[in-house]
């Protein structure tokens, strides 16, 4: 049993090893505005917000307690939300795909580059490309692209 899990463990460990680099944008902006505009966006494509993690208040909070002393963002949060529709559709095509639900677009700002915003999300593709063309969707409505 215990050499199961170390296999499944290491599987899991490749997989994620092999994951594509996330979809990024970067504009030049304050974060508040920025992640404003991410928020409308999501509320504009009728979605519901399941969650906003602040991510970078979090690390800068603990960093002194986990023995850093490298300030990572600014600021960076992630919103996490799910639709109905598109999570149907790409569950019907594959049930496994139940494990990317709730989706999430990140914004973040680092030390070395203020007022340079980098809004992104994963990459997906396959039974997947309803969600990732979303997100895309979303994205481009917020930053005012294309």
């Amino acid at each position: 049993m215990k050499a199961t899990i170390v296999f499944a463990a290491m599987c899991l460990a490749g997989a994620v090893q092999a994951q594509e680099a996330p979809v990024t944008h970067e504009v030049e902006d304050t974060f508040d505005n920025v992640a404003f505009a991410v928020e409308s966006a999501i509320i504009g494509a009728g979605l519901v917000i399941d969650h906003v993690s602040h991510t970078g208040e979090m690390l800068e909070r603990t960093r002194a307690d986990v023995g850093s002393d490298k300030v990572l963002f600014t600021q960076a949060d992630v919103f996490t939300f799910c639709s109905s529709i598109v999570s149907r559709q790409v569950m019907e095509a594959d049930l496994s795909n139940v494990q990317h639900c709730p989706y999430g677009i990140f914004v973040y700002e680092t030390p070395e580059a203020p007022g340079r915003i980098t809004v992104g999300h994963r990459a997906y593709d396959g039974t997947m490309e309803p969600v990732e063309d979303l997100l895309h969707g979303i994205v481009v409505e917020a930053l005012g692209l294309e």
